[in-house]
């Protein structure tokens, strides 16, 4: 028979609440400890978020489909007592790793039992350190989680954040120089934020070069990405698929993330 961490990431593994509510009901301290260190996950695994990370471990696990129910056993195993925030030590909260990896339904769980929305990763996490729940979700694309956090009260801080969540309330973008405003104009284009989009062209944010320092443009973002209604919405206003990104020396023709996106920029 399986040893107990061996069954408890087989049933994590499969979502099953019925063999959760089993292995629970005579290890208890299952849903409160840290998993053990494997090869993928050298420094372990908090339970709620090797869930979160799921969906990315997918291939690997041999795993296919949307894998719905991570949500359920989530909160599964916050009624038996695993720690919302995660644990003392830890580089980054569940709530983290669920806005970093995409996972809608962790997160919203997450955000019902009371994670902190404003949490902050370690200086030394992976993904982007020192950063927040918010910045996790915008850095990465998550637009889904991203929407869940500011509905939940999270805090925007910056004009890069507020262009990623589609709302440039309280931002004069006057104010900022046309490098933030391209930041700026590149988050939006990841999200789809239009009107936010048409706002910093309409500010005077260049739509053709890329931002001095992380080397990215917004058409290419928006094209590698396959952000359909970016995409068509830069092309409008002026973004040439013909310039070349200076970090992966391609246009954004060579970039396109789908048959959709590919067409637009032929056209």
């Amino acid at each position: 028979m399986p040893d107990l961490e061996t069954q408890r990431r087989d049933v994590l593994t499969a979502r099953d609440l019925s063999r959760l509510a089993a292995l629970l009901a005579d290890h208890p301290y299952l849903a409160t400890t840290r998993m053990a260190p494997t090869d993928h996950h050298p420094l372990g695994a908090d339970v709620l978020g090797y869930l979160a990370m799921l969906r990315f471990d997918s291939a690997r696990l041999g795993l296919t489909g949307d894998l719905p129910g991570t949500g359920a056993v989530a909160k599964a195993l916050i009624d038996a007592g695993a720690p919302v925030d995660g644990h003392p030590g830890d580089r980054e909260t569940p709530l983290i790793t669920a806005a970093s990896y995409g996972d809608a339904e962790v997160a919203a769980v997450l955000v019902a039992a009371g994670a902190d929305v404003d949490a902050v990763s370690a200086a030394d996490s992976g993904g982007v350190p020192g950063g927040s729940v918010v910045q996790h979700a915008a850095v990465f694309g998550m637009t889904g989680v991203l929407d869940l956090l500011v509905a939940a009260g999270a805090r925007i801080e910056s004009l890069e954040m507020a262009a990623a969540a589609g709302d440039l309330t309280g931002f004069s973008l006057e104010q900022f120089t046309p490098q933030e405003r391209l930041r700026a104009l590149v988050f939006a284009a990841d999200h789809e934020r239009l009107d936010v989009i048409d706002a910093l062209v309409a500010a005077g944010t260049p739509v053709n070069e890329a931002d001095a320092r992380w080397r990215r443009l917004p058409l290419h973002v928006a094209a590698g990405n396959g952000r359909v209604a970016s995409v068509r919405r830069l092309l409008g206003h002026g973004a040439d698929p013909s310039v070349v990104d200076p970090a992966t020396h391609r246009t954004a023709r060579e970039w396109c993330a789908n048959a959709e996106v590919a067409a637009l920029l032929a056209g």
